[in-house]
């Protein structure tokens, strides 16, 4: 899939997602919703999901698509952890060469983690998605992602 098609796709799973979501700030139903959706429309994807911030530094598993996950993360380890705390996209080719990468899924090959902030800026969850495929993400899956994880957090108000 080329990044036109990418960028095509991501367009059109935030249009649903912003159609299920037209008058709702509940940010379960939010979660659920986009996570269902992306996970839906990327053909690529293993996991698809978010893990919410529940104390200083820690990450426990919201809604997801997919196998179980890692229940908790702290913000010092794996992927999801580096986002939270850089709190900046992490677009990761090849999650065995990630320091510190935890193997939820030990069949996971690439990944790609967003944060989620709240119209105030708070970090309130990580927006992650897995692929079995190296490299399986492109700077246009971050840039979608960025934009659908911006819509959840708009749920949390602030």
């Amino acid at each position: 899939m080329n990044d036109t098609q990418r960028k095509q796709l991501y367009a059109a799973a935030l249009r649903e997602i912003e159609s299920l979501l037209e008058g709702c700030d509940d940010p379960v139903t939010a979660m659920a919703s986009a996570a269902a959706v992306v996970d839906g429309k990327l053909p690529y994807a293993s996991w698809t999901g978010f893990y919410r911030v529940v104390a200083p530094e820690l990450l426990r598993v919201g809604p997801y698509q997919g196998p179980v996950g890692c229940l908790e993360i702290p913000f010092g380890r794996g992927v999801c952890g580096a986002a939270a705390r850089e709190r900046q996209t992490q677009l990761v080719d090849d999650v065995n060469a990630f320091p510190g990468h935890i193997a939820c899924d030990a069949a996971a090959r690439s990944e790609v983690v967003v944060p989620v902030l709240t119209p105030a800026g708070e970090l309130v969850a990580v927006l992650d998605v897995d692929s079995h495929q190296p490299a399986a993400f492109t700077p246009a899956d971050a840039e979608g992602l960025e934009a659908i994880a911006e819509r959840v957090g708009r749920a949390f108000g602030g």
